[in-house]
């Protein structure tokens, strides 16, 4: 199979404007995404609606596509980005732009998934192991799969519900499951997910994959036990800094 690696990058983030090209140990955000992603896929390509964002890129010798900026999420850029990109790939991987450390075991996790035909949708899931503060945190969605990893449901609340057991004992309870946001998606999936309006499930917990669940797609999960340091503020470039500086020794 042929998988392609495309990483959406908007400039006009709320929390952190500007935060693809925020400086990280003397590289942009989204060169070190780049990188990663181009040392274990084929193809990899930025697809952004800012032009800083495209200077930026084709300045460290990366590929990009300028897309619209009306799009409401990452996917419907994704969508719009292989379309204009073309070329004969099975299979599209997104991978987030405020991803800097994701490795390379984890983007080869998802792409096995579609070692199985019946395989739609991919995405990655890491144990949260006792950390109860952590599975409570609701910008840190749980997922819930069944006997065959495929995601039964996706939640900020904490899912599932234990009972007989006191909540401060739950994460010792059951094996929570944090979702780390990278997806996989056949070609012709990807392009009829991102035809389906907003559905309630997903409206009510504001995570979109709760709109491919309901309207029938299957989403298989991946298990990693690496955890990534995403950056959603600048808040966490900081952290960032320190989980480089710790990588580097």
């Amino acid at each position: 199979m042929k998988f392609i690696g495309i990483i959406p990058a908007r400039y006009a983030s709320t929390r952190f404007p500007g935060k693809p090209l925020a400086l990280l140990g003397g590289k942009t955000v989204i060169e070190r995404v780049y990188t990663q992603v181009a040392d274990v896929l084929p193809e990899a390509w930025v697809a952004t609606d800012d032009e800083r964002i495209r200077a930026a890129v084709e300045a460290f010798g990366g590929r990009v596509v300028m897309t619209s900026p009306n799009h409401q999420s990452g996917t419907d850029r994704i969508e719009e980005a292989a379309a204009k990109i073309g070329g004969d790939a099975d299979v599209v991987v997104n991978i987030q732009g405020d991803e800097p450390f994701i490795r390379r075991e984890q983007i080869e996790t998802v792409c096995r998934c579609f070692d199985s035909e019946d395989t739609q949708i991919a995405t990655l899931a890491k144990p949260f192991g006792e950390d109860i503060q952590a599975v409570r945190n609701p910008n840190s969605p749980k997922v819930i799969v069944d006997n065959r990893q495929f995601a039964l449901y996706f939640s900020r609340s904490v899912i599932p519900f234990i009972r007989n057991v006191e909540p401060e004992e739950w994460a010792g309870a059951f094996p929570f499951m944090k979702h780390i946001g990278i997806y996989a998606y056949r070609r012709d999936v990807l392009h009829e997910v991102t035809q389906l309006p907003q559905s309630p499930l997903e409206k009510a917990e504001s995570l979109e994959q709760l709109r491919w669940l309901q309207n029938g797609y299957r989403i298989r999960v991946g298990i990693t036990e690496v955890e990534t340091v995403g950056i959603d503020t600048p808040e966490d470039l900081v952290r960032a800094e320190a989980f480089l500086r710790q990588l580097n020794g």
